[in-house]
């Protein structure tokens, strides 16, 4: 297993704020792509305990989807401003 691979099969694609994860995430679930938003703080909100940050939180992709997921993420970044 990948060092950024759970056991699922999901690697890590991409960390921001939650404003950009979700657009990402629309622009990769338009083109087919299957992916899993990871926010450590809010889920430790609703466990009662603090975790994770605020403005962090990551984008996970399936390994077989990498790939695929690449490029959007490659002009996702480059049309940031």
């Amino acid at each position: 297993m990948k060092k950024d691979e759970n056991k699922e099969g999901f690697v890590h694609l991409y960390s921001g704020s939650e404003v950009r994860v979700i657009l990402l995430k629309g622009l990769l679930e338009d083109k087919g792509i299957d992916v899993i938003v990871q926010n450590d703080y809010q889920s430790g909100i609703s466990a009662g305990f603090a975790g994770g940050t605020v403005n962090t939180i990551r984008l996970k992709v399936h390994s077989s989807d990498l790939e695929k997921a690449q490029p959007v993420l490659e002009d996702f970044i480059q049309n940031q401003h």
